[in-house]
């Protein structure tokens, strides 16, 4: 049974409210992609040249490049490297 979301309470049978309220407590049916709870992380720039394999000013030339934006959280001095995401991004740099 589709009920339009329009429709006035009054004019609803007795059926179509029932089933109205069942519905109502039910999240939209939409597919999303799977949280990931376990993400890993890295710390500073010699974190993110291990990760990638280079030397730590290599990787601070690539981080400066902006490469690596989408995957890092800096606040002052601490940085903070989703080692997923950078590997992704670095995958896709060309």
């Amino acid at each position: 049974m589709n009920i339009d979301r329009d429709t006035p309470i009054w004019q609803l049978t007795l059926g179509e409210f029932i089933h109205a309220l069942k519905n109502a407590n039910e999240p939209p049916k939409t597919e999303q992609e799977p949280v990931r709870e376990n993400k890993e992380y890295v710390h500073g720039i010699s974190g993110l040249a291990r990760l990638i394999g280079c030397s730590t000013s290599h990787a601070a030339r690539l981080k400066g490049q902006g490469i690596f934006d989408e995957a890092i959280i800096q606040r002052g001095r601490k940085i903070i490297i989703d080692k997923e995401k950078a590997l992704e991004l670095f995958n896709n740099k060309k």
